[in-house]
């Protein structure tokens, strides 16, 4: 079992350690931390003393923590807990026993720079990850959003990827060096965020108009097929589908044989966190499908293109959604039922009285149970029967 310390500090190199601080260090002989942070610290130490650099693999670094039978003293950027070293800690060294003194994190810093209030903040960070917090946060709408950021996904990255998704109804400000001799505050909107900017940076993204949000995207509002207008999940089948999909419950949500998308961006507008993969065969709908989703403002959509009895089908789903089958529905039961969670739910709407059998028969040569059927009709449209079974 390894004791830590970690300990936040500042970027400013004439930053002092609270009293504290400076009182434990001299009773410990091994530190660790990045490049920089030791330069900022070496002369607090006491001779003698072993540095071990936090470079490239966590895993052997916790290896390297556990040859010492002592305390090691970490040193990180602001607040350790703050998507830092000490989540990193606690993940890979279970049985470690922590004290932690914190420092603001940057974005804490940058909201003070700018004297905004920061405690219904949304917090995300795209550094070295996923833009899936970010999408999230910008699909729910917060009114304040602070970006932690990397080389890769720079501000000009994040502001190019809002405008792509219509997302302009933010500004931005940018803080470069935050309380270091290099220290620049940028107050930007998304056209103005240029390319340059110092690597130690972060982003508050301040929301300058709020956009409605409707329960419902009209049919009309989606790019359809070429000559095929009712080519398309109506809204009122949509959100009933929707409902039965029970997704307000699911974190993994598939949708089969997405065409024009519009099941998987209205999950997505109203459950922004889900995880939605759309898969479609017909490729005249991929471009579609980029089409809608960016006028719907909905990133974050995995999309597979391709018949789906010949993709190698990776992760498991809590709820799918079969728009499209081939004629093959049952087969494709079977192929997407390992894929499928216990209490995992799956809904199809058929008109054709065939459809129905054959859903049925699918369920009934595995494990599902099926709800009761509910059936209505659109304007002049053939009735539309919405099958939902549940896994068991």
């Amino acid at each position: 079992m390894v004791e830590y310390i970690i300990i936040g500090i500042s970027n400013n190199p004439a930053f002092s350690f609270m009293d504290e601080v400076k009182s434990i260090l001299p009773l410990h002989s091994v530190f660790s931390g990045g490049k920089r942070h030791y330069e900022l610290v070496k002369g607090y130490l006491p001779e003698g003393h072993v540095w071990i650099d936090i470079i490239g693999d966590m895993g052997r670094l916790i290896e390297r923590y556990r040859e010492f039978n002592q305390t090691v003293v970490v040193f990180a950027s602001g607040d350790p807990l703050f998507y830092g070293i000490a989540n990193t800690i606690m993940r890979l060294d279970t049985s470690a026993v922590m004290k932690v003194y914190p420092h603001f994190n940057s974005l804490q810093v940058l909201c003070h720079r700018c004297n905004i209030a920061y405690q219904h903040i949304c917090n995300t960070s795209v550094h070295g990850r996923g833009w899936d917090e970010l999408d999230i946060a910008l699909i729910s709408g917060y009114s304040l959003i602070g970006v932690l950021t990397d080389g890769v996904k720079t501000p000009s990255a994040i502001a190019e990827r809002m405008l792509e998704y219509g997302f302009d109804n933010y500004s931005v400000i940018v803080g470069e060096a935050l309380e270091g001799i290099d220290e620049r505050i940028s107050y930007l909107s998304l056209e103005e965020v240029g390319s340059s900017f110092n690597a130690l940076n972060c982003v508050l993204l301040v929301r300058t108009v709020l956009k409605p949000k409707a329960f419902g995207i009209h049919d009309t509002a989606f790019a359809g097929l070429e000559n095929r207008p009712n080519m398309i999940t109506k809204m009122s089948v949509r959100l009933l589908s929707l409902s039965q999909l029970d997704l307000h419950n699911r974190t993994s949500f598939w949708d089969i044989g997405f065409c024009t998308g519009s099941v998987s961006i209205e999950a997505k507008k109203q459950f922004p966190a889900l995880q939605v993969t759309a898969f479609e065969k017909r490729p005249e709908c991929s471009q579609l499908f980029d089409i809608n989703t960016r006028k719907h403002s909905t990133p974050g959509i995995s999309k597979v293109m391709g018949d789906i009895f010949l993709q190698e089908l990776k992760g498991q789903a809590d709820a799918i959604f079969i728009g499209g089958h081939g004629n093959r529905l049952t087969e494709l039961i079977a192929l997407v039922d390992s894929h499928l969670n216990i209490k995992g739910r799956l809904v199809i709407n058929a008109v054709k009285e065939e459809s129905k059998e054959q859903f049925i028969t699918g369920i009934q040569q595995l494990n599902y149970h099926l709800l009761d059927p509910i059936t209505l009709r659109v304007d002049e449209h053939n009735p539309i029967t919405i099958l939902t079974a549940e896994k068991l």
